[in-house]
């Protein structure tokens, strides 16, 4: 089952907190209890950063709970009913599995049993590049005899039977997508995606959160452009989204992004795929049980109006932060840049960004008091006259000149007519 390729001496296999880690599971269940696996394995081989370490053991959870504590250290059951302990060992988390295998699934959930067999472990797993085990001396296992070809040559691979995997837990429909943004290259394979069509239906019945969380992963890959059109293609991207994808705009938002090195925002490139409709996207947002600040986000950035355009005045630019703010500015204003006709230049749309985010936005001069003070009755007229007097001021440019306010509001008090 050893490759015959090694990982080599890593400095996150090395850690002093994670070595006493495999010291405790290995006084319990004696050399090779435990190994690397997963991510942070797939990682390393194709030279990418590692996020998580998480570790499979032969050991139950019962065992490797009884090491962890005889060892002194943290052991919280994350996940104990799937056989999941998270170690913490010099305030890093280990996350640590017992091998096992497949009883019943549904779909949405398995029912698993503990085995003491690797091979029987990575025949459970989604895709071959995440099958991969490795020993504390960085020695690499490859139970397919598949992951390691496959994820050098960056394929997304079920294990096994593609329709089979989905069947199991339709999450992987979204993971398919997911790894093909991150890791995938050339030519998609072929099966995988025929599944994913052929049980795009299967992704209806998971839990919003879970869907939402692997979009959001997707979203947030360097580039995520083909694999979101294949997604697409698929049709499993409007049985989530439930109205056609934006395509056009949402590879222009992430060509902008990539070419200006921008920072990628997911939520934002979620916006770009979605019509100009803010009640449709709170929708959406209440469906996938998106967060608040998300939510909020994709309603004020897809507004109709008002329409951004790159040879708007400074004046106009200035209007129109004060009115939405920084961030809804920027937003909108990256939107209308990948909707627009390539006839407008880079140089306009950066310099329209850079004019709103080097402004600094001023505080208006007067306060509901103001205008008490002035002669308004207390009640819904104050609201009335403060923003006569407000509007004036942002039609002035902002005028820094509290006095004209001032002036402005004892005409306004003047003119009423109670």
């Amino acid at each position: 089952m050893a490759s015959g390729e090694t990982l080599g001496p890593r400095p996150w296999i090395r850690a002093p907190e994670t070595a006493a880690v495999f010291d405790a599971l290995e006084v319990e269940g004696g050399p090779d209890c435990a190994r690397f696996v997963g991510g942070c394995v797939r990682n390393a081989l194709v030279g990418r950063p590692i996020d998580d370490i998480d570790i499979a053991t032969t050991l139950t959870p019962d065992r490797v709970t009884k090491a962890l504590k005889a060892a002194r250290i943290a052991a919280i059951p994350t996940g104990i009913e799937h056989g999941t302990v998270t170690a913490v060992s010099g305030h890093k988390p280990h996350e640590i599995t017992t091998l096992r295998t497949d009883v019943t699934t549904d779909g949405r959930r398995a029912t698993v049993a503990f085995t003491t067999d690797w091979a029987e472990d990575a025949a459970r797993r989604d895709f071959t590049l995440n099958t991969l085990y490795a020993s504390r001396d960085g020695t690499i296992f490859d139970p397919t005899g598949q992951g390691v070809a496959d994820a050098r040559a960056g394929r997304i691979v079920f294990v096994g039977d593609p329709e089979q995997r989905l069947r199991e837990d339709h999450l992987r429909n979204l993971r398919f997508f997911r790894f093909q943004a991150w890791f995938g290259k050339g030519e998609p394979d072929a099966a995988a995606v025929a599944a994913c069509a052929a049980l795009k239906a299967g992704v209806e019945g998971l839990a919003a959160e879970r869907i939402s969380k692997e979009l959001l992963k997707l979203l947030a890959a360097d580039d995520p452009r083909t694999a979101v059109r294949l997604m697409a293609g698929a049709g499993v991207l409007e049985t989530i989204l439930k109205t056609p994808a934006n395509l056009a705009r949402f590879d222009a938002l992430v060509e902008i992004e990539t070419d200006l090195l921008f920072e990628c925002e997911p939520a934002l490139r979620l916006a770009a795929l979605l019509p100009d409709d803010p009640l449709a996207a709170r929708r959406l947002a209440e469906r996938l049980r998106l967060s608040n600040a998300d939510r909020d986000r994709l309603q004020a950035v897809l507004a109709p109006t008002p329409g951004l355009k790159s040879w708007m005045s400074p004046r106009e630019i200035r209007r129109e932060v004060y009115r939405a703010g920084k961030p809804v500015f920027r937003d909108r204003a990256k939107l209308a840049w990948a909707a627009a006709p390539r006839t407008a230049t880079t140089m306009q749309w950066r310099g329209l960004i850079a004019l709103a985010e080097g402004w600094t936005v001023p505080v208006f001069p007067l306060t509901g008091d103001d205008v008490m003070k002035a002669g308004t009755p207390k009640g819904p007229m104050v609201g009335r006259v403060l923003r006569e007097v407000e509007d004036w001021w942002i039609d002035h440019d902002f005028l820094d000149d509290p006095m004209s306010a001032v002036e402005k509001l004892k005409a306004v008090v003047q003119g009423l007519a109670y």
